[in-house]
């Protein structure tokens, strides 16, 4: 098969590129899978393949005659707004400096010499909020609302981490998500969340970078400084680091191509 990004694609064929994204190695950080095509299939087609790929995101990236890309995103049950992993693995798959359309503007990336995945993306500042009497979760030392998740901080990243969803519950508080946050406790980490989206299809997200468009904000405010590290920590883990940059801020990853696809119906 060729090692070109660009999907192959024809009546019933499409092909898709697998890469973790957020990833330390391989079988780490989220997958996401990659369609690079000359057009957009229709949206029931788009949706059709991401629910039979089953990741959390599907991306789907169309050239533009200037250079630019189109790009938009697919979980298992609907198009969203924002993706940060499968934007890194789109631009890990294209290389270079590529700027996307997306629904949620322009996204400018750039592939360093090393691998790593820089991406600005908008800040997402949470908004301090009162806690739901319906949310069940214990010692909650801080209750927010981002533009379309939650955020709720715990007293310390073992909480985090022994956190156990009732994921009906986070489904009815209406929102795309909940983070669960609380401080890193190791040095090299300034904060450790976890990432759920019942209502898009996702019960526990590997690792999820438009959040960190919210946790650089509020760990940026606490610790004092624009740039910091998080670790997503869900089974597969996950790191991504940020840099608050005014209303912007700047995620970076890594990414590892790990398989391709193609879908012959």
């Amino acid at each position: 098969m060729s090692d070109s990004p660009v999907s192959r694609e024809s009546t019933g064929t499409l092909e898709l590129t697998v890469v973790d994204a957020f990833a330390d190695g391989p079988f780490t950080g989220n997958p996401a899978a990659v369609a690079v095509l000359g057009s957009f299939p229709d949206e029931a087609r788009m949706q059709q393949v991401a629910a039979e790929m089953a990741l959390a995101e599907t991306a789907y990236c169309v050239p533009r005659s200037d250079g630019d890309f189109d790009l938009r995103w697919f979980t298992p049950v609907a198009e969203v707004a924002l993706c940060g992993h499968a934007t890194l693995a789109t631009a890990h798959l294209l290389g270079g400096a590529p700027s996307f359309h997306t629904r949620s503007g322009t996204l400018e990336c750039r592939v360093e010499d090393d691998g790593m995945v820089r991406m600005d993306f908008p800040a997402d500042p949470p908004a301090p909020s009162e806690i739901p009497p319906a949310l069940g979760i214990a010692d909650v030392q801080a209750f927010a609302r981002t533009r379309e998740d939650v955020l709720v901080e715990l007293a310390d990243a073992g909480a985090v981490r022994r956190y156990v969803p009732d994921l009906a519950v986070l489904a009815g508080l209406g929102t795309r998500g909940v983070i669960v946050t609380a401080p890193g406790d190791r040095p090299d980490i300034d904060c450790v969340s976890r990432f759920f989206a019942p209502n898009l299809g996702i019960p526990e997200d590997p690792a999820t970078g438009s959040a960190h468009c919210a946790l650089a904000v509020w760990w940026g405010e606490r610790v004092g400084r624009e740039q910091l590290v998080g670790e997503q920590a869900s089974a597969r883990g996950a790191t991504v680091y940020m840099r608050r940059c005014g209303d912007r801020v700047e995620l970076g990853g890594r990414a590892v191509t790990m398989s391709r696809v193609t879908m012959l119906a």
